[in-house]
C-alpha cells in the first residue's frame, strides 16, 4: 500500500525536462572584444616585425573561437593590414603613423594569428603573414602620372641612395651615418625623371669629419648606445638635376636592436630584396604555419573559412527578406569581415 502511495505521489510530481546550455552567438569582426584582439595582435606582428614598416589594421576578415576550459579561448583571427610611413625602428606610436594612401602604391599584409585568451589576458601564440604591393595598373589607372614602386635593388635606386648618403655626410657636423636598408623607392617618368627613396640609418662612432680620413674605420654604436635614423631623398634627372635629403635620427631606444641579415649590407639589402622584390615581405619575420586554421591540427574541419561565412550569413538574410518586416527594417549585416577602415586593394 505504501509502494502505491509513493507511485501515485511520483506520478504527479511536475516533470522537468532538461534545458540545453545556450549556445554564445558567435564574435562578429565588429565586435569589441574582436577588436581588442585585432589590435592587440598587430602591435605583436609590428613589435617582431624586422625590416620595413610598420602595418596598420584595414580590416578583420574573420574571427573564430574555440573554448577551452574555463576564462580560457583559443583565438584565430584573419587581418588585412596596410603600410604605414613608419619604419619599424621609428618610436611613433602606431595610432599616430599614417597610412600610405592608395596613390603612393600601397603595401598590404595579409596575417593569420592564433591568440590565447586566459582570464581575460591575450598571448599571441603563432602569426603567419605575408605582405605585397598594389598592382600598378590599379595606381596608373587612378593616377596616371603617380610614381611606382621600383626594385630595391634597381640600380637607380642604389644610386641615389648612395648619392643621398654621401650628401648628408657631407655636410653635416653630426654623427656619420651608415645604411642599415632601404626602405622604399618609387620612380617617376614623366613629366620628369626622378627617384624618390626611403631608408634606415644609423649613427657610428665617428663624427662625419672624422669618417673623411677613413670611413671604413667607422662602426655603428653598440646596442646600449644605438641611435637609429630614417632618410628620404628624392633626386631628380631630367630635365635638370636636383637632389634633396632629408635625415632624422630617433636618438637612443632602449631595447631596440636592428637585425642584421647576416649578410654584405653594404648596400642596406636585406634577403627579400636580392631578387629585386618592392617591398620587405613581412613573410620574412612571420611565417608560422601553426597560426593558420586550415593547417593547425588543433582547429577543427568544421569551422569556416571567412568567405563561407560570409555567404552563409548573405544567404540567411536573404531568406529572411522573404518573411514580411515592418516598415524600415535593416538586415544585420553578416558577422564577418568587418568594416573596412582605410579602402581596399
Amino acid at each position: 500500500m505504501k509502494a502505491l502511495v509513493a507511485l501515485i505521489l511520483l506520478v504527479q510530481l511536475p516533470i522537468h525536462k532538461a534545458v540545453p546550455a545556450a549556445t554564445l552567438a558567435p564574435l562578429g569582426c565588429d565586435d569589441p572584444e574582436s577588436e581588442a584582439a585585432a589590435a592587440f595582435a598587430v602591435n605583436y606582428i609590428n613589435g617582431h616585425s624586422h625590416h620595413g614598416y610598420k602595418f596598420a589594421l584595414n580590416r578583420i576578415e574573420n574571427i573564430r573561437v574555440l573554448p577551452q576550459g574555463l576564462n580560457n579561448d583559443i583565438m584565430f583571427l584573419e587581418l588585412d593590414l596596410l603600410e604605414t610611413t613608419c619604419h619599424i625602428l621609428s618610436p611613433t606610436p602606431l595610432e599616430n603613423c599614417t597610412v600610405r594612401s592608395f596613390t603612393q602604391h600601397a603595401v598590404e599584409g595579409d596575417c593569420d594569428v592564433k591568440l590565447q585568451k586566459l582570464d581575460g589576458k591575450l598571448s599571441v601564440l603563432a602569426s603567419k603573414c605575408h605582405s605585397h604591393a598594389d598592382s600598378s595598373e590599379d595606381v596608373l589607372q587612378l593616377c596616371p602620372d603617380c610614381p611606382l614602386l621600383a626594385s630595391l635593388n634597381n640600380t637607380d635606386v642604389l644610386t641615389t641612395v648612395t648619392a643621398a648618403l654621401n650628401d648628408h655626410n657631407s655636410k653635416t657636423a653630426d654623427a656619420y651615418l651608415r645604411l642599415l636598408e632601404i626602405g622604399r623607392a618609387r620612380i617617376q617618368y614623366h613629366p620628369v625623371h626622378s627617384v624618390s627613396v626611403e631608408f634606415a640609418v644609423a649613427a657610428t662612432n665617428c663624427s662625419a669629419a672624422e669618417a673623411k680620413d677613413n670611413a671604413e674605420a667607422c662602426q655603428l654604436l653598440p646596442d646600449d648606445q644605438s641611435n637609429f635614423g630614417f632618410c628620404t631623398a628624392r633626386r631628380v634627372t631630367r630635365p635638370s638635376q636636383d637632389l634633396r635629403v632629408d635625415c632624422q635620427l630617433y636618438g637612443h631606444q632602449p631595447g631596440v636592436t636592428y637585425s642584421q641579415p647576416g649578410q654584405d649590407t653594404s648596400a642596406g639589402l636585406v634577403p627579400s630584396v636580392a631578387q629585386g622584390f618592392t617591398n620587405h615581405n613581412l613573410r620574412l619575420s612571420h611565417n608560422n604555419p601553426v597560426a593558420s586554421e586550415s593547417s593547425s591540427s588543433e582547429f577543427p574541419t568544421s569551422v569556416l573559412s571567412a568567405k563561407s561565412v560570409a555567404k552563409r550569413a548573405v544567404a540567411e538574410v536573404a531568406q529572411h527578406d522573404k518573411v514580411p518586416r515592418p516598415v524600415g527594417f535593416v538586415p544585420p549585416p553578416p558577422p564577418c569581415p568587418g568594416k573596412i577602415r582605410h579602402f581596399k586593394i
